[in-house]
């Protein structure tokens, strides 16, 4: 599918180069008029004169129809538009027609059959202008679709350049004012702390910079994050993270559980006073597909914040991110019950 998209996306960047797809309009309408005329018993040279002028007068009226009609009349003003096309194919139908039969000078049998068949040649007109209409709507629309798939791209760029930017300024402080009472009683947690946060900051602002990241660096952000939660939540805080597979080669976006771990907390944990509170998280691996689960704990009523500047993206925009960095291959199912809020992604990951 992934290959497929990106055959598709080269083949547009080529097609919709101007002289690339009107060179090859003109090629195919002239190779189905050599067709058509080749099984007649004609001249070659006096059949490509008449498909010359032809092709003169097609131009003409793809031209017009492009550079006027579509511009000024297809999306506003439809049936006057077509009515349009009818009434240019009218008018040019009759002059075609006239340097055909001064061609013809020579050949009466075939003046004949001209005039008796100019109604054909009018709606050969109408259906090669129309047939160009179909083309500039596809083509259209082609570049539309790669423009907003562009667009998403550069949002997703940007909200993860946000994400690895930002650290919850409260899980930062909070952090730190543990570190330092853990300084002042001389623990011999102190320097481990300091380690992981040097970790997750190096993570974070340079690690991250690729568009996909081994797996066992997220699973290492996980357990330095969580990490450092426990040393800030009360000690009967029920906080784990477990891994079941084998992780080797399996590489993945970077930061994709951030938003998932913040959550947890923020909303979750943070916010539970009766000695109950609890994040639960599981990775299970199995070759180059995953499963991320994690369960938190909540109450009935969570207090607003006072000021909510900070945090994470966001599970729309997590949801909006999944679909772009891994399109057809992931499933997030979001459960939130009354004293729990669950979490279950499965994705489909690359080398």
């Amino acid at each position: 599918m992934k290959k497929t998209r990106s055959f598709l996306d080269s083949l547009y960047e080529f097609i919709s180069q101007g002289p690339v797809y009107h060179g090859m309009f003109w090629l195919m309408l002239f190779g189905l008029m050599r067709w058509i005329d080749h099984g007649n018993d004609v001249d070659t040279g006096f059949a490509l004169g008449n498909e010359v002028i032809q092709l003169v007068f097609y131009a003409f009226l793809v031209y017009l129809n492009l550079l006027y009609l579509i511009p000024n009349y297809l999306a506003r003003h439809a049936f006057v538009y077509f009515g349009l096309i009818l009434t240019a194919c009218a008018i040019v139908t009759p002059i075609e027609v006239l340097v055909l039969y001064v061609k013809f000078t020579a050949r009466s049998d075939y003046r004949a059959s001209l005039v008796e068949h100019q109604v054909w040649i009018f709606w050969g007109n109408v259906l090669v202008t129309v047939f160009s209409t179909v083309l500039r709507v596809i083509m259209d629309w082609w570049r539309y679709q790669s423009e907003k798939k562009m667009l998403m791209t550069q949002t997703i760029q940007s909200e993860l350049r946000f994400l690895k930017s930002q650290i919850n300024p409260h899980f930062l402080f909070n952090t730190l004012n543990n570190l330092y009472a853990l300084t002042l009683k001389k623990s011999d947690k102190a320097p481990e702390i300091v380690l992981k946060i040097s970790e997750i900051m190096r993570y974070m602002l340079y690690e991250c910079n690729e568009r996909r990241v081994p797996l066992s660096k997220e699973i290492q952000y996980i357990n330095n994050y969580l990490d450092l939660e426990r040393l800030r939540q009360p000690c009967d805080a029920d906080i784990r993270f477990t891994v079941e597979g084998q992780v080797s080669h399996q590489m993945i976006v970077p930061l994709l559980f951030v938003p998932f771990l913040e959550n947890s907390f923020k909303h979750g944990l943070n916010h539970t006073v009766n000695g109950n509170g609890f994040v639960r998280s599981q990775l299970i691996v199995k070759d180059d597909s995953l499963t991320f689960f994690i369960e938190n704990s909540k109450v009935a009523h969570i207090p607003a914040p006072e000021n909510n500047l900070s945090g994470g993206i966001g599970l729309a925009n997590v949801r909006q991110r999944l679909q772009i960095l891994y399109p057809d291959d992931y499933s997030l199912i979001i459960q939130d019950d009354s004293d729990q809020y669950t979490v279950t992604m499965k994705l489909t990951m690359t080398h």
